[in-house]
């Protein structure tokens, strides 16, 4: 097959699939390519943090996320057989108006996979499978993506979320820098296991610091199982191996593992790319960072890229934005992405605990070109941060949010493609606030003065 596209989304993953929706519902002409037969088959990305549910509310995919998953439950604490102390796995967030939704909600990644994959096809995008990129070429024009069964697709951009061994960002030459995180091996599993209730998500500590734990998965009749190995193991995934885990860590006899859907071993490490583009090369997800599995960071992190990316490729390819725009990519997300990896290494190292550090509701981008806050004298929300939830009289924000749009709180919209409510809730403090179309405060001014500079600087000056 030999194509041209606006955008080449290269892996089927959490990332590539979220860029996909969005762009498909800004009329972008967008392919995503997947080197393996199908979606990926296993649960490691379980958890969503509470924005990237709202994310979610915005693409259109959150009833399905809510209606496949649910509230991680109580660990509980076991040792000879015996259960010692059960406590949350996470310190409790109080919801408000403005944060509706504040506790991880647990769905196994390959079911959030299934959710987005609809999504994009119920929206008219593509999804091409067993195509393995071997090379790519760019030019001032666009992009050439070669392929191991011989074909070709020409994309105008290419975007690589094709996990932390990208062969993307290999064929662009960008390096990535980082420091292993914990020198044991882990072993991550989807099994089914007898004895065992589904209350509680089931902690076995050894006495050297190894250990075993075993989650039931939301929405399955399945357990994701996650061992910690002495430093000079050889793990072995299969389920033989597995069953002997489970004899050795726990009170379950090894038969009590009756089946096994999918594992996978692992040493933790903490790297970053060293640029996030290489002309119309972008690097989102693992293929620019990589985190620690704890804290349920990564997925999260990897979403947040592609939503911060969708509406700027959006913005060029289909609104006239200037090509610039684009730049605001790595500047935002490559120092988040840096912070990320620092929470999540300090959730692996017992430095951090879960809760307000992990959800993600603080995250925002006060130091970017794309931020200015005109007011006199600030208060409330600033320009950069989260746009909250909230009421205007009657009508929810995050109703009024939800599209490929931007948003004017506080005065008329200057142009059609704008919404915009009267006033803003008490919340926000006094002003005329902005919202960009993924959710954070652009601008913000004592009046609408200033508010057409602002856009024709972002390249939304018109309809």
């Amino acid at each position: 097959m030999n194509a041209l596209v606006d955008v080449l989304i290269v892996g089927a993953g959490p990332t590539g699939l979220t860029l996909g929706v969005d762009l498909a519902r800004r009329g972008v002409d967008a392919l995503v390519v997947e080197r393996a037969a199908t979606l990926f088959p296993g649960s490691r990305g379980k958890g969503l943090q509470p924005r990237t549910m709202e994310v979610f509310d915005d693409l259109g995919v959150l009833d399905a996320i809510r209606a496949s998953g649910g509230p991680y439950p109580p660990r509980v604490i076991w040792k000879d057989g015996e259960q010692i102390g059960a406590a949350p796995m996470f310190d409790p967030v109080e919801p408000d108006e403005g944060a509706p939704y504040t506790e991880p909600w647990m769905v196994p990644q390959w079911r959030t996979q299934e959710i987005l994959a609809a999504r994009l096809a119920e929206l008219g995008g593509t999804v091409v499978f067993g195509r393995e990129l071997t090379d790519l070429a760019q030019d001032t024009e666009g992009v050439t993506a070669y392929f191991a069964d011989g074909t070709e697709i020409r994309a105008r951009y290419l975007v690589a979320a094709d996990g932390g061994r990208s062969a993307v960002r290999r064929a662009v030459g960008i390096g990535m820098t980082g420091e292993r995180v914990d020198p044991s091996p882990f072993v991550v599993a989807d099994v089914r296991v007898r004895g065992l209730g589904r209350e509680h998500w089931h902690t076995f500590p050894g006495e050297d610091g190894t250990g075993m734990m075993l989650c039931p998965l939301a929405g399955t009749d399945d357990f994701q199982l996650a061992a910690k190995l002495p430093e000079d193991t050889a793990p072995d995934p299969t389920l033989d191996g597995i069953r002997k885990l489970v004899g050795a860590y726990t009170h379950l006899a090894p038969e009590d593992v009756t089946e096994l859907h999918w594992a996978s071993e692992f040493r933790p490490r903490a790297a970053l790319a060293d640029r996030f583009r290489a002309g119309r090369v972008f690097l989102a997800g693992d293929a620019a960072h990589v985190h620690s599995p704890a804290g349920g960071q990564g997925l999260n992190t990897s979403v947040q890229d592609a939503y911060n990316l969708g509406w700027k490729l959006g913005a060029v390819l289909r609104d006239g934005a200037p090509e610039s725009l684009l730049d605001t990519y790595e500047t935002e997300r490559r120092a988040n992405a840096a912070a990320m990896l620092d929470l999540s290494t300090g959730v692996h190292r017992g430095e951090v605990r879960r809760g307000r550090a992990t959800v993600q509701l603080g995250l925002g981008y006060p130091d970017s070109t794309l931020t200015e806050d005109a007011r006199r004298n600030p208060s409330g929300i600033l320009a950069g941060d989260r746009a909250p939830d909230g009421r205007v009289d009657g009508v929810r924000l995050f109703d009024t949010f939800r599209g490929p749009h931007w948003t004017l709180l506080g005065a008329p919209a200057p142009h059609d493609g704008i919404r915009s409510l009267p006033t803003a809730p008490a919340s926000y403090g006094p002003g005329v606030f902005l919202v960009r179309p993924d959710g954070y405060l652009g601008w913000a001014g004592d009046s609408a003065e200033g508010i057409g500079d602002y856009l024709t600087r972002v390249g939304r000056a018109g309809s």
